[in-house]
């Protein structure tokens, strides 16, 4: 686990687009929103450009990603949002200068390949919460639990799960991997792919039918990425149809594994903040999970 520097308010976050673009307008305003955070904000030299689905070309994303990681002035990097396009970057980046120059990196959606490469490549612990287009302060515990990581001196967290649902309820502990299920699935066969062995999965996506989770799950299952899983954490299926649910379980469940769903993470409000490639413990006798990163 590779240390870093936590966040203050008046420090620089660098923001760039590693997947798609947005229109300027929409990027002044959502920038404007994010600074009411009390941080400094400084924009990758691409941040601004469109090429059609994308935000700038492949090695344009990447070099505005290698910029932040590289530039002291620089403590975080958050995604100004997600869309597509990590995946075609990630043979642009350089894992030994991440490694180097060790700081915060949060995002989500198509932020998925490249948090849990980056953290598989170089062991940096990577943030899977809110970007700059999410609108945090609209939501005070997606913005609470965004602060509260990236900020406080502590490297413990606590969550209650006695909201959320539990099968196979037994003590569980392993390193946290996963995202949006779509992304995940679109690594493997790579050398890109999620390593899940001996690890704890969490999944989320949005607007995909039943059927399209089924076979994201199948292609899982049958790639032998689920056997390897200790327990498996289930965001939001947005939007939430209870059919969806039914069907992560249905192949879920014959692992006889722990399944926490529920948890309030992914496309939808609220949006809580998981650090990929941190030690995570469920002690289920006091319904808690214990995250150390």
């Amino acid at each position: 686990m590779v240390k870093f520097q936590k966040l203050k308010v008046g420090d620089t976050i660098g923001i760039v687009s590693p997947a798609s673009g947005d229109s300027a307008d929409v990027i002044n305003y959502n920038i404007s929103s994010f600074k009411n955070l009390g941080f400094k904000i400084k924009e990758g030299k691409y941040l601004r450009r469109k090429n059609d689905y994308l935000a700038a070309s492949d090695k344009e994303r990447a070099e505005d990603l290698m910029d932040m990681f590289k530039d002291k002035e620089v403590k975080a990097i958050i995604a100004y949002r997600g869309g597509y396009g990590c995946i075609r970057m990630l043979p642009y980046l350089d894992m030994g200068v991440i490694k180097k120059n060790p700081k915060i990196l949060c995002g989500y959606s198509d932020l998925t390949v490249l948090l849990n490469y980056l953290s598989q490549k170089t062991g940096l612990i990577t943030f899977h919460g809110p970007m700059i287009n999410s609108k945090i302060s609209s939501d005070e515990i997606t913005k609470n639990s965004f602060l509260s990581l990236l900020t406080d001196e502590s490297n413990l967290i606590n969550i209650s799960t006695k909201d959320f649902k539990v099968e196979n309820k037994e003590l569980f502990r392993g390193v946290l991997c996963g995202g949006n299920l779509t992304m995940i699935c679109s690594t493997l066969g790579t050398p890109y792919e999620i390593n899940t062995r001996n690890k704890i999965l969490m999944i989320e996506d949005v607007n995909e039918e039943n059927y399209a989770i089924d076979r994201y799950l199948m292609q899982l299952k049958l790639s032998g990425k689920l056997d390897s899983c200790r327990a498996f954490l289930i965001g939001h299926f947005t939007p939430y149809n209870p059919k969806t649910i039914n069907t992560i379980l249905s192949i879920l469940l014959p692992y006889k594994k722990p399944i926490i769903y529920n948890i309030p993470f992914g496309h939808d409000y609220p949006n809580i903040t998981l650090p990929i490639g941190s030690s995570i413990l469920f002690d289920a006798a006091k319904d808690k999970l214990i995250i150390k990163y």
